[in-house]
């Protein structure tokens, strides 16, 4: 549930650990029988955990209970709501055939988007340095009124800037689209728009201390939202599939408690992330902050640009002495890629390479940001010699070959 004490866990932004009211919820609502779509007495008390859940859930995002869709995760809740909001935009409005995605979004909405075709054309929206979207090409891209959705992150999941959500959805409505967001990473952690203004919002319970398996789609009422896969039409007939009444329990016990502690956490995390950057900063002059003090980021991902090291040999040396971190997203297949984030804000390669995200959680405490501070200094000295020394022989190896 926590880290070992000799460790230091800073990648709540990848998964966080789970709540003991998550757990406590999740084992007392096991124990009551019945599926919650049967009729008879244990369906019915089994419906009755998973009614309380989702009302719980609504309360605290501030929308309708019958927005509330159950998935397993936020991959599966970007997917139908790009893939089921494009397809059910285009039965009504056929000329709507293009699916506009923020280029700094997580990698379940840009391969959802880049894989919806004969259903839309996928495009991406480009961002400034800073991954803020530029909203004059936003307006450009909009204006044709071929756009079925706008989607955009609330907060981007490595970097942790946060997009103004409330200009986008008036863009976005202005010109016919609907909007989604991926809010995953901003429960918590930012101050969250109305939800009752987007369209299409999705969340994912083991980023706030849920167990991993379920997540939600928050959709409007009466959008036209077509089922991505079909069966006995539960979940407003739009995902199908046996209720998870037990996993729904500890979601929102989970995010009960987030929300219901935001007012104290979120101070509390800005400060230890303020720390966190200005000594990493501190640690060696080549460190800089990925983007500029004036952006808004979230109050729980420190990112930067290590030039002259690769993100591999950081976080295996970050692990070696005791530190889990990241270069970015972990849902690719669990290794480190080039960061797509970071080409779209115009970050180049030779820097990107070296980037690093810290991000910190309801668990997180000043320990753990001295730990990082006292042990990054050797680290990042030992990745320069031995990432030098490979591109060394990597050269000498090219002018062999020519």
């Amino acid at each position: 549930m926590t880290a070992p004490p000799d460790r230091a866990y800073l990648d709540h932004a990848a998964t966080a650990p789970l709540r003991p009211a998550a757990r406590d919820a999740f084992l007392a609502a096991s124990d009551t029988l019945g599926n919650p779509s049967s009729t008879h007495t244990a369906g019915r008390r089994a419906r009755a955990v998973l009614d309380d859940a989702v009302e719980s859930i609504a309360a605290d995002l501030g929308v309708p209970t019958g927005w509330i869709v159950l998935t397993s995760g936020g991959t599966e809740a970007d997917d139908l709501a790009l893939r089921g909001g494009a397809r059910g935009v285009r039965d009504r409005e056929p000329q709507r055939d293009r699916v506009l995605v923020c280029a700094t979004d997580h990698p379940a909405v840009l391969e959802t988007a880049a894989a919806l075709d004969p259903i839309a054309q996928g495009a991406l929206a480009p961002v400034d340095r800073n991954g803020i979207l530029d909203s004059e090409a936003l307006d450009a891209l909009l204006a044709p009124g071929t756009t079925s959705i706008l989607s955009a992150a609330l907060v981007n999941n490595e970097t942790g800037v946060v997009q103004d959500l409330a200009d986008l959805a008036d863009r976005a409505h202005r010109h016919g689209a609907l909007i989604h967001s991926d809010a995953v990473q901003g429960i918590g952690h930012t101050a969250l728009p109305d939800l009752r203004a987007l369209d299409l919002v999705s969340l994912s319970g083991h980023k706030l201390g849920a167990p991993v398996g379920i997540g939600v789609l928050v959709a409007r009422h009466g959008l036209p939202l077509a089922p991505v896969t079909h069966g006995g039409g539960q979940g407003r007939g739009i995902r199908s599939g046996t209720l998870p009444a037990a996993l729904a329990a500890a979601l929102a016990a989970a995010l009960h408690e987030t929300v219901s502690a935001a007012a104290t956490e979120r101070p509390r995390l800005r400060g230890l992330s303020a720390r966190l950057r200005a000594g990493v900063l501190a640690s060696d002059p080549g460190v800089r902050a990925t983007v500029d003090a004036r952006t808004a980021t979230a109050d729980h991902i420190v990112h930067v640009l290590v030039p002259g090291t690769e993100a591999e040999t950081l976080l295996f040396l970050l692990d070696q002495a005791g530190v889990d971190a990241s270069a970015g997203s972990a849902c690719t297949a669990g290794v480190t890629q080039d960061s797509r984030v970071l080409a779209a804000m115009g970050v180049p390669a030779e820097d990107a390479r070296g980037a690093l995200r810290l991000s910190l959680g309801w668990t997180s405490t000043e320990g753990d940001v001295a730990r990082v501070l006292d042990v990054l200094p050797e680290v990042v000295a030992r990745a320069r010699a031995v990432d030098a020394g490979t591109r060394s022989r990597r050269a000498q190896r090219a002018g062999a070959v020519a």
